[in-house]
């Protein structure tokens, strides 16, 4: 299936402006583009990955029973990507259906501000202070987590839970819708790198679509 191209950054429509695979974004102006599953499939994570290059893309390993893979995107152009995104869905006992989208960007590229719906397109270095809120295991290492808590664009403090760490040198969002849902998040959760799976990517589950980050102003 064909993958939907968009701004990074906003859900203004972009113009291409020509080779090397740009964009013109009438809010940002020339970005790399954002490009993103309409309904999640094994075919397009395979094109993210191949678009991600050296970007990793990351789901919570094991996935848990229930859980699928609701939304894939890719910040790339035709020689390199900056960012990847994943949002998995699935029910908790005590919130019902709740989603959780993971981030992994480069600094400036703007997409997981965008899904936060903070103030952008990085966390900022006051964002990393202080003791941290947990702590994943990302290729064998303990990442910390800090909370981001300052809301824009309507954003209500009940609507989602953000968390923003650094791994291997890019910025690492994890959003959780409720925001009760980050209540599921404990030290030593397990991130994989979805290329390292090996026969196992073949096995990951994809479910409808959520659309709620991209849908974000």
């Amino acid at each position: 299936m064909a993958l939907a191209v968009g701004c990074p950054r906003c859900a203004t429509p972009v113009a291409n402006i020509g080779a090397g695979g740009s964009r013109s974004c009438p809010e940002h102006g020339v970005v790399t583009p954002v490009w993103h599953t309409d309904v999640a499939s094994y075919e397009d994570l395979v094109q993210i990955l191949a678009l991600a290059g050296d970007v990793p893309t990351y789901v919570p390993w094991p996935v848990e029973s229930g859980w699928s893979i609701a939304d894939l995107a890719v910040v790339g152009d035709e020689n390199r990507g900056s960012a990847t995104l994943v949002t998995l869905t699935g029910d908790t006992l005590d919130d019902g259906p709740v989603e959780m989208t993971i981030v992994t960007e480069e600094a400036g590229v703007g997409l997981g501000a965008r899904c936060a719906r903070t103030h952008g397109p990085d966390p900022g270095i006051d964002a990393c202070t202080g003791p941290p809120t947990t702590r994943v295991r990302v290729a064998g290492q303990l990442v910390p987590l800090w909370p981001i808590t300052q809301w824009t664009n309507g954003a209500e403090e009940w609507e989602r839970s953000v968390v923003v760490g650094e791994a291997a040198g890019r910025w690492l969002w994890l959003i959780f819708r409720p925001a009760t849902a980050m209540l599921m998040l404990q030290d030593g959760w397990h991130l994989r790198q979805v290329g390292d799976l090996g026969v196992q990517m073949v096995e990951l589950p994809f479910g409808k679509p959520s659309g709620s980050w991209w849908k974000s102003p």
